[in-house]
């Protein structure tokens, strides 16, 4: 005879809840899972988003720089990267001064990209934090730049 199951949320995590690495995973996933929902005629992803909007920030950008700041492994980002070139999202470069690196600039059609759904993703990102009081979610991101040494910005 088996055991009835009891709900998912109600599922004992003991110490776990007291783990930032846990929790910011569990959060990660529900942020996810809230863009997908507000854009899920989009057809992108959160880190592909995340990677040509900074692109289109900061043209010219080397590949390697971009894998660090935004802690993605060099080689998943070649591998991106090179998805992107494919698609004509992302042009690449390699300088006269520096044979080894890769500079990226957005194509017409990955600005057009960023362009159709910045709006929709940073709206998205806004409502993110809609379970919490206003007070509390930019506190929250306080804390979050300080864990992660990012500078505070407007």
């Amino acid at each position: 005879m088996s055991l009835p199951q009891q709900p998912a949320r109600a599922i004992d995590l003991g110490d776990l809840t007291g783990s930032l690495g846990f929790l910011l995973r569990l959060a990660q996933i529900e942020a996810f899972e809230m863009f997908y929902e507000g854009l899920e005629d989009a057809r992108i992803k959160p880190g592909e988003f995340t990677v040509i909007y900074v692109i289109q920030r900061n043209p010219g950008i080397r590949q390697g720089i971009l894998a660090e700041r935004l802690s993605i492994k060099r080689a998943h980002m070649t591998k991106l990267i090179r998805r992107f070139e494919v698609q004509k999202v992302v042009a690449r470069h390699v300088p006269d001064d520096d044979r080894r690196a890769v500079e990226l600039t957005l194509t017409p059609t990955g600005e057009a990209l960023v362009a159709r759904h910045t709006d929709a993703v940073l709206a998205q990102a806004g409502r993110e934090s809609d379970r919490l009081a206003p007070d509390e979610a930019r506190q929250l991101i306080a804390l979050l730049r300080k864990f992660t040494g990012l500078e505070e910005t407007p």
